[in-house]
């Protein structure tokens, strides 16, 4: 069932109506009004238009179709590691990395008005908060339920009425549906951060980015033959681009072939950069640019 509770209808309806008024200006996002990825928009674009998707796959075809200027992913999070399946939706979906934007995760355990504690047997949320929060859950023997986001969990669990479920949430999901908080800060961390991405149609140019504080993102598939990946990755090291991060996953049902997943600092035009990319490219099958984009935290 691809539709949000009956709770958040009315504010979705709102929040489309006036992002279709605008789209240059429109931001979609994943997860209905109250959920981490509209918190992270309003910072990310304070003067943007906030679209609410159901899902990922949505906030990104918002774009392609134009429904919208820009799209907020999360990718990774502190505790929990990468958003399942993003790696494949990003280069699928053709679209560029624009930015990024940190934000930092608290969840609140939200209840029916009058629920006991006693009372709970399940709670609903997205994967990655029930992740973020597994340890607090198994404490108090919980069931965890996953739902599409976490703010459509709230609005799901004000929809069916029965006190024996909750959600987990960001807190403002508690007024926005009617719900009361029984519990603030249940992550299991408390440094727990989430890194989102932004993605538009075009990419930046390079050019007009600071040099030194810039951000490049890209896939590649290095041929298979041995010590590839080591020869493909040391046109980094013999040119001091740092490379602040480097992930695999399987491409197609073989598993016969890795595809890698890198964020680098600096962009295509530094000529340390070119010549780590020119190396890189002779060891590869398939080498492709997701984006370069000013960096919102520093590494390191």
């Amino acid at each position: 069932m691809r539709k949000f509770a009956a709770p958040a209808r009315e504010l979705v309806e709102t929040m489309r109506l006036a992002a279709k008024a605008s789209p240059a200006d429109a931001v979609s996002f994943g997860g209905a009004p109250g959920s981490n990825s509209h918190r992270a928009m309003g910072q990310y674009a304070p003067d943007g238009l906030p679209l609410p998707c159901y899902g990922f796959n949505d906030a990104i075809e918002a774009v392609k179709t134009g429904i919208a200027g820009r799209t907020l992913i999360p990718i990774e999070n502190s505790q929990h590691g990468r958003v399942a399946d993003i790696h494949f939706m990003l280069p699928e979906s053709g679209l560029a990395i624009v930015a990024e934007h940190f934000l930092p995760i608290h969840h609140a355990l939200m209840v029916l008005p009058g629920t006991d504690m006693g009372e709970l047997e399940a709670v609903y949320s997205h994967p990655q908060a029930l992740g973020q929060s597994r340890h607090f859950l198994a404490e108090r023997g919980l069931v965890p339920l996953a739902h599409a986001d976490t703010a459509g969990a709230a609005a799901y669990v004000a929809e069916m009425g029965e006190k024996r479920f909750a959600a987990i949430a960001p807190a403002i999901a508690a007024e926005l549906y009617g719900l009361e908080i029984a519990e603030s800060r249940v992550e299991d961390a408390s440094d727990n951060m989430t890194r989102f991405v932004a993605l538009a149609q075009e990419q930046l140019d390079p050019a007009t980015l600071d040099p030194a504080n810039t951000m490049t993102t890209f896939i590649f598939e290095v041929k298979n033959i041995p010590a590839a990946l080591y020869k493909a990755l040391g046109g980094f090291a013999t040119n001091g681009v740092n490379m602040t991060k480097l992930e695999s996953y399987q491409k197609g049902t073989s598993f016969s072939a890795s595809m890698f997943y890198a964020d680098i600092l600096g962009a295509p035009g530094d000529p340390a950069v070119d010549r780590a990319m020119e190396e890189l490219a002779f060891h590869c099958r398939e080498l492709r640019v997701l984006g370069s984009y000013a960096v919102a935290r520093e590494r390191g």
